[in-house]
């Protein structure tokens, strides 16, 4: 597919994500639902992409739910019994802008945007005058932010007292997370909680760099117990600790994975994760007496429907990125702030809740390549990784994972909505599997060039 990447359609809103794609890939989608709900975050462009969006839904025959800006969890909980539509570039620049498209509040799998794609380059015309479909504003928020209440009231501890500072990154958490927590109990301090879409306080990607404004309030905060970013749409959360450092994102990971296992009742409970995520989580899960299952990056809703069929998915995440699946089947940043916030509490504290989990040296890095020619450099890393690599077992059914004896991992694989490689590795030695693999990804970048 050349339109959906691993996050649905991304690109700048200047040449690749406009309102004459949106229109087209409206009308596209429009065939194969009787209702759908569009919102959007808040970037500059999303007004005039939601209306192209919109107008091609309804010159497909479907009818629309206008649910203007909205996180695009509270989109995905809305899209619960119909279809959904959230134009969002996530955590991209300003200037990009995108398209996810939803199901039963679960993103559309491989299949469904490949049949959307089709559509869209055949240029499907519209249905006939007559059988066009109509609009109507709808509210969403307030029944998003209760549900995620009840849902959060189930897990872990009361938040009274906890004092919690949130970087809202000018995007749509701020209409979401400060104020579940505070409905939950807590003391929130707030940072970038207006919605910009130019992104003016920070970059919109929240990582250790874009979050040093929040870092250091937290270091010159002596009552603050927990930090928490977020991205421009708040599917994406970190976590920061009291004194300014981030939790390693899989360590997040591995905590709610080992809660929600715990917590089962199920025979044997599953935690859905994806190649790069850390062998911590396997510990943690296996501790608490479940088994992890691994799935490709973008596809968290594809695994947890293929693992059903045989147990129950406890929980499902990758990289900042978690799915509470007895909350919903969608990425929920704005559940996770809540339900860590209570666990937080229920430990008394953030160092007695990580404390279990053993943190490995892990490291990602990004090697440039052009989009156009990773195909070409994946296909070379499977002979060279593995040529590196000697010792290791070696599976390439998302990207390149080598498995050496001693449990170490470094995994290769292309960005689906970046122009990188991306190269990660776990390991007590892991600056010598990073150079290594980093230095093969290179030679194949050069070889294609």
């Amino acid at each position: 597919m050349t339109l959906f990447g691993t996050a649905g359609i991304r690109g700048s809103a200047v040449d690749t994500v406009t309102p004459e794609l949106a229109l087209a890939v409206g009308r596209a989608a429009g065939r194969d639902g009787e209702e759908f709900v569009v919102a959007r975050d808040g970037r500059e462009t999303g007004s005039a992409l939601a209306a192209a969006m919109e107008a091609g839904l309804e010159s497909a025959g479907a009818d629309v739910r206008r649910a203007g800006q909205l996180p695009t969890p509270a989109l995905a909980y809305a899209s619960r019994g119909r279809r959904g539509a959230m134009l969002t570039a996530s955590h991209n620049p300003p200037t990009d802008n995108g398209i996810k498209l939803f199901v039963d509040g679960e993103e559309y799998d491989r299949d469904a945007e490949r049949t959307v794609e089709e559509r869209v380059a055949a240029d499907d015309p519209s249905v006939g005058w007559d059988r066009w479909g109509d609009s109507e504003r709808v509210s969403v928020l307030d029944d998003y932010r209760d549900a995620v209440i009840e849902y959060a009231q189930q897990q872990g501890a009361p938040l009274d007292g906890l004092r919690v500072v949130v970087d809202c990154g000018n995007g749509m958490a701020a209409v979401a997370t400060p104020q579940v927590l505070r409905a939950l109990g807590a003391e929130v301090v707030t940072l970038n909680a207006n919605v910009d879409g130019h992104f003016p306080g920070r970059e919109s990607k929240p990582t250790p760099e874009t979050l040093e404004d929040l870092r250091e309030f937290l270091r010159e905060d002596p009552e603050a117990d927990l930090g928490i970013g977020h991205d421009g749409d708040a599917d994406r959360i970190v976590i920061v600790d009291g004194d300014g450092e981030v939790v390693h994102e899989d360590t997040v990971v591995a905590l709610l994975a080992a809660h929600y296992t715990d917590g089962s009742d199920a025979g044997d409970p599953v935690v859905v994760t994806t190649p790069n995520a850390s062998g911590r989580i396997d510990e943690q899960v296996e501790e608490a007496g479940g088994r992890v299952e691994r799935v490709r990056l973008g596809a968290l809703h594809e695994g947890i429907a293929a693992a059903r069929d045989d147990t129950e998915v406890v929980f499902a995440a990758e990289p900042w990125k978690h799915v509470h699946t007895q909350f919903g089947g969608w990425i929920d940043g704005v559940t996770s702030a809540a339900v860590i916030s209570r666990l937080v509490a229920d430990a008394d504290g953030l160092a007695p809740l990580r404390e279990p989990v053993t943190e490995r040296p892990y490291r990602k890095v990004s090697v440039s390549c052009p989009d156009d020619a990773k195909a070409a450099v994946m296909e070379r890393l499977e002979t060279a990784i593995p040529e590196a690599f000697s010792d290791a077992e070696v599976a390439t059914e998302y990207g390149v994972r080598a498995t050496l004896p001693d449990a170490s991992w470094v995994l290769v694989r292309p960005s689906g909505t970046e122009p990188y490689v991306r190269v990660y590795a776990e390991s007590d030695d892991v600056d010598a599997l990073v150079a290594t693999a980093s230095e093969a990804v290179e030679e194949a970048v050069e070889a294609e060039s």
